[in-house]
């Protein structure tokens, strides 16, 4: 697989990684030997961009990921995030981006890893009573403690990146996109492009959902399935939503490929400084994906797909509480 640059400061990676979150937990049940058959499948595809956060499980993925890595650390660029703060029963204590938090965090999220350092550190949510010139600050301080290499932030507006770029070079924004969640276009990406900043799509594949593997509220009755509760995925959403779906699953057919490899091939056609990180759990899953890095997409393709699905096509919010989204 090919790889690219994230920001300025030297970081490469795979041109797609992988999203570990749904081995652990908000999307249905988990199998933990099945996860991690998934991860070495992926190392051996070429994909070496792992993507995990310390709330995921809570904590649990993050044990997880440190597992399948045992003997493998200098095979992977490895990403974590801090941020959303919860308990180990799973309660909520909300966003923390307290310099002392950030410190803790940090520590404890390397000894879950089992590893000396995080190659790409993200503030997974903003704090927006906390300025974030102290929470970069902190970063900034685990980068010279040879704790942390790179720095991130994840759903943040252009004007937070551009303060907490000023304190320290920030190398990644994550944030959500795809075909069906395209705000980023219009502020964020130039945004990043002009400051030199990489950025990383999560849920490329909107929560799996342009992969067509949803079609009625039957398809999401596993119970721990967030989605079941996103606006997306319900009542008169998910039926203007499948109108979507049904234009992108014309297109793939016509190019001879799945919805799922389609979407992803968009998302990967969008510049060489974006790295989707598709989510998954089973290989087979992984095996999709990696097939779409190969297909390219001529200008009359991209052109049909922009007309099919346009910024603001898809209904209903990205969550359901859009309180932590910084904007």
């Amino acid at each position: 697989m090919e790889k690219r640059r994230l920001g300025s400061q030297g970081l490469e990676v795979s041109a797609e990684g992988l999203g570990c979150m749904g081995m652990s937990e908000f999307y249905g049940p988990t199998d933990e030997a099945e996860a991690i058959a998934t991860i070495h499948r992926a190392l051996a595809l070429g994909i070496n961009f792992l993507d995990t956060a310390d709330m995921y499980g809570p904590f649990t993925n993050e044990r997880l990921v440190g597992r399948a890595l045992a003997g493998r650390r200098d095979e992977v660029v490895l990403a974590t995030k801090f941020g959303n703060e919860r308990r180990e029963d799973g309660s909520w204590l909300g966003v923390n981006g307290r310099p002392e938090y950030v410190r803790s965090a940090c520590d404890a999220s390397l000894a879950r890893l089992g590893v000396d350092h995080i190659d790409l550190y993200y503030q997974h949510r903003v704090d927006k009573t906390v300025p974030i010139e102290e929470t970069v600050g902190a970063m900034a301080a685990l980068v010279g403690e040879g704790k942390v290499r790179f720095l991130g932030l994840s759903e943040a507006s252009p004007a937070t990146i551009r303060r907490a770029h000023a304190v320290h070079p920030l190398t990644a924004l994550q944030t959500e996109y795809s075909l069906w969640s395209r705000d980023p276009e219009q502020a964020v990406l130039p945004t990043l492009r002009e400051l030199g900043i990489g950025f990383v799509a999560y849920s490329p594949l909107g929560r799996g959902f342009l992969a067509g593997r949803f079609r009625g509220p039957d398809d999401l009755s596993d119970e721990g399935d967030f989605r079941s509760r996103h606006p997306r995925f319900r009542d008169d959403n998910l039926m203007r939503n499948l109108e979507l779906l049904g234009r992108l699953e014309e297109i793939a057919r016509d190019k001879g490929a799945t919805p799922a490899q389609l979407a992803l091939a968009w998302v990967l056609h969008r510049g060489a400084d974006v790295v989707p990180i598709p989510g998954t759990k089973q290989r087979r899953y992984v095996e999709e994906n990696v097939a779409a890095a190969a297909l390219e997409l001529s200008g009359d393709e991209l052109a049909r797909l922009d007309a099919a699905l346009p910024p603001g096509a898809a209904a209903g919010q990205r969550y359901a509480d859009m309180k932590t989204i910084d904007a």
